[in-house]
């Protein structure tokens, strides 16, 4: 019972500080996508870090350590690697939507090429990858409340409730809700997490490198990568393909927008691969349970964290784990929420089927979409069974398909063309989604590579059609000497 009125309070809290996120703000479309352009560090960091310590983190890192071992340090690299990216590429990004007032990704890319077309593709397949990356924070929720709240509250019970928590702050309140809501995620996270990554393999081995000679002892080979599999090759392609796919996010691009100053990012990319380090006790736990609650398999692997919590601990303590998780879920959920309806509204609406729609009618139709989102993504998560980490490596595959297009963008003399972006994106997007339902492997497409190629994350093949599409395309449709005469007198 204390667990689960501890879970309730901050449930109850998440909602009160999403909608009073809104005092003092009118909720233009600007205002409700992207906060005015008038984030400081701070909210633009815990905008940016909400994208790290999500349910995937918090169930996904932990059940991938207790289920596979050593691959679950490619979710350590990978973010360090976007940001140090991030130090070039995200400050012009920032200058150009500043100077054009753009409040998305797809419109970003759309003032870009010149393209409306473009711009609603964009917006189709960063749809199409957010349902996947939302369904994996409801189903998240549910697992946590469920576990936390000792079977008190069902897993579907508790899916319907943050949806509709996280559905009423974000039409009140937009970006803002999230904003605040993350302060008070990444405090109860970053204490809960220290705190269980040290306590357990202490408790239960006599400390972190003991915990690792019992399991190195008692499992011979699980803390060394497989020689095929999740072998090296395996984690040096996923750990650069989910790179260049970090940025490329709708909700992580459009956070981009919500800076008052292009110094914010420089300063992030310098301290968020230090935060990235609190990860590797996430794993800690993970560790520590793989010999303590044995014989979980499948998508029973995300479950680790809390079996091992409830055994260990009080049930008051379980329901403040429970309460640090389900932010976890209610934060990036609300980004996701907010960021495919803006998609929907400003680029998929006004790009197709009315043009000349106003700010004013656009946010409307944002927040109308809002629940509807909410329903289809309630909907997969009640009928899906793939884990934590496969919902997310399938969305990643989806939006890294957009990184040439934004990064050939960025040259001050940019020889791509819309009709290259275009036919690049499309199919890359074709590839990921047949070798998905096909359940393809670089190994199973092409049998005649040596052993340790036919590891290559198969999101890489997708992205190989892509650029020789869009290369192509690109020369093949270049503009004439008098179009691009036009074109620069234009600008």
């Amino acid at each position: 019972m204390s667990a689960l009125v501890i879970i309730a309070a901050v449930t109850l809290f998440a909602l009160f500080l999403g909608v009073r996120a809104r005092r003092g703000h009118d909720m233009s479309l600007e205002q409700w996508t992207v906060g005015g352009r008038s984030f400081g560090t701070a909210f633009v960091f815990l905008l940016m870090a909400g994208e790290i310590y999500t349910t995937f983190t918090f169930l996904g890192g932990s059940g991938f350590a207790y289920g596979k071992g050593a691959p679950v340090y490619y979710i350590l690299a990978y973010g360090t690697l976007a940001y140090i990216l991030s130090y070039w590429m995200l400050p012009p990004i920032w200058r150009y939507a500043k100077t054009h007032r753009l409040v998305s990704q797809p419109h970003f890319l759309r003032r870009k090429y010149e393209s409306p077309a473009l711009g609603t593709l964009v917006a189709l397949v960063g749809v199409a990858a957010l349902i996947p990356y939302l369904v994996l924070q409801l189903k998240g929720l549910g697992i946590i409340v469920a576990t936390a709240s000792y079977g008190a509250i069902s897993s579907t019970a508790a899916i319907w409730i943050g949806a509709i928590v996280v559905t009423s702050y974000v039409i009140v309140s937009g970006v803002r809700g999230s904003a605040w809501n993350s302060v008070a995620k990444d405090l109860l996270i970053l204490a809960i997490v220290l705190f269980l990554g040290i306590y357990l393999p202490l408790h239960y081995y006599g400390g972190i490198g003991a915990m690792f000679r019992t399991i190195d002892a008692a499992r011979p080979g699980f803390l060394t990568f497989p020689a095929r599999g999740s072998s090296v090759v395996w984690f040096q392609s996923t750990v650069l393909l989910t790179a260049l796919g970090f940025f490329m996010w709708p909700h992580t691009f459009g956070s981009i927008f919500t800076a008052k100053d292009e110094r914010i990012f420089r300063r992030n990319a310098a301290i968020l691969p230090l935060y990235q380090l609190i990860l590797l006790f996430v794993f800690f736990v993970g560790f520590a349970a793989t010999l303590r609650v044995p014989g979980l398999k499948g998508a029973d692997i995300d479950l680790s964290l809390f079996r091992l919590s409830l055994q260990t601990f009080d049930p008051w303590f379980v329901g403040v784990i429970g309460a640090a998780g389900i932010l976890t879920a209610l934060v990036p959920g609300s980004m996701i929420l907010t960021s495919a309806s803006t998609l929907l509204a400003n680029d998929v609406y006004r790009g197709m089927v009315n043009r000349n729609a106003s700010d004013a009618s656009v946010a409307v139709i944002a927040r109308f979409l809002v629940p509807v989102v909410a329903l289809v993504a309630v909907a997969f998560t009640l009928n899906g069974g793939e884990t934590i980490v496969a919902l997310l490596l399938m969305g990643y595959s989806f939006v890294t398909q957009l990184f040439p297009a934004v990064l050939c963008s960025l040259f001050p003399h940019n020889r791509a063309t819309r009709q290259g972006a275009f036919c690049g994106i499309v199919a890359g997007v074709a590839v990921v989604t047949l070798t998905t339902t096909l359940h393809w492997s670089v190994g199973h497409l092409m049998p005649f590579l040596p052993d340790a190629l036919k590891d290559v994350n198969i999101g890489f093949l997708a992205l190989a059609v892509n650029v020789i599409v869009f290369v192509i395309v690109s020369a093949v449709t270049q503009p004439s000497a008098a179009e691009q005469e036009k074109h620069a007198s234009a600008h």
